[in-house]
């Protein structure tokens, strides 16, 4: 495996990232966690535009499906202490340097979320963080998981008419983690907090009320599920606990309960803040990127060795403190890695290749 980085812009506390299309063409956006700007850039990392100079607080995006130059994203979530006035927004593209940002919904403390296809519906999954505090660092008060029908047409979503969401799951301290999975052939959502790692699947026709399983009730930051060594089950990748340092694989064994199968050997004063996480296949290979932001501020892709029998993981980075990690294929073929290195304010661009 050889990796040529690049670094394609500084931006403060650069943090969450998407695909997106636009007139037609794959890009991708970069946003910051504070009161920063956000700029949309072209598959080879060229910087075309800037979406919006503030305020910022972007902790997910996510494009609209079917919607050319239309995304979703988090603002004014600045820490965990102050996000009281997150909210969801509906940006879409009016002409060249010029988006319109509108309220979908208000959501406190909204950390992470989704959309997800079902029997030709689309939904809105929504995480909170928490549901309030009364001190710093108060994490007295459980965060959870909303959802609504999310229509075709956003036209009709402003400030004075926004889109209601349904409670899904309450109950869940420290609620952080996710990531999009298939399971049963449709598309679900893995979700980690200190009740464990939860798989939220849509309804099954319209209506119907969300699915809700705890895989494995140990505490986790974030989980990723992917078939790792090729046997047909889908392993369990958990980072543990709320920004921890120790990461792992689990695997299903026949009672199909997730049994731990593999950790990452690295000392864990290195790994602090493991916060970086992508599952996708890279060179072929079904592949977990990692980046963690305290000790070292390595980046690693962790992958099954079949003649060895076992995971192995591989450094691609270090002092660098990445926040998030996007993979995409490039229209020449190349496997693209995208880092917000967060700790050093870069946002990085990573060629793989064998």
């Amino acid at each position: 495996m050889n990796v040529e980085k690049k670094v394609i812009a500084n931006l403060k506390k650069c943090y969450a990232m998407t695909e997106i299309t636009v007139e037609g063409k794959r890009c991708f956006l970069a946003a910051a966690e504070q009161c920063d700007p956000c700029y949309l850039f072209s598959e080879d990392g060229e910087c075309l535009e800037k979406i919006w100079d503030e305020p910022g607080g972007v902790m997910t995006m996510a494009p609209v499906p079917g919607r050319d130059s239309q995304f979703l994203a988090i603002h004014k979530f600045y820490s965990p202490d102050d996000s009281a006035d997150a909210r969801i927004v509906i940006v879409t593209r009016k002409s060249k340097g010029n988006w319109e940002v509108r309220t979908l919904c208000e959501t406190p403390f909204v950390h992470r979320f989704g959309i997800f296809s079902r029997a030709g519906v689309n939904y809105l999954l929504v995480c909170c963080l928490k549901s309030g505090h009364s001190f710093k660092n108060d994490w007295r008060y459980p965060g959870a998981c909303f959802a609504a029908e999310l229509p075709d047409d956003l036209s009709a979503f402003h400030d004075g008419n926004l889109l209601q969401l349904s409670l899904v799951q309450d109950g869940m301290l420290r609620n952080h983690g996710f990531s999009k999975t298939i399971w049963g052939g449709h598309e679900a959502a893995v979700v980690g907090c200190e009740q464990g790692t939860f798989l939220m699947e849509p309804p099954r026709v319209r209506g119907a009320q969300w699915t809700v399983t705890n895989l494995l009730p140990v505490p986790a930051s974030d989980s990723v599920l992917m078939d790792f060594d090729g046997d047909g089950r889908l392993e369990l990748g958990l980072i543990s606990p709320f920004h921890g340092n120790a990461v792992s694989i689990w695997h299903l064994d026949e009672f199909d309960n997730y049994v731990p199968q593999w950790k990452y050997g690295a000392p864990e004063k290195d790994t602090e803040m493991v916060h970086a996480t992508w599952a996708d296949t890279i060179l072929g290979k079904p592949t977990w990127i990692v980046g963690w932001r305290k000790g070292t501020r390595g980046a690693a892709v962790i992958t099954w060795d079949a003649e060895a029998g076992n995971y192995r993981a591989d450094l691609f980075d270090s002092a660098t403190g990445m926040a998030n990690a996007l993979h995409f294929i490039r229209s020449d073929g190349k496997d693209i890695v995208v880092g917000t290195n967060r700790e050093i304010d870069e946002l990085a661009y990573y060629v793989f290749t064998e």
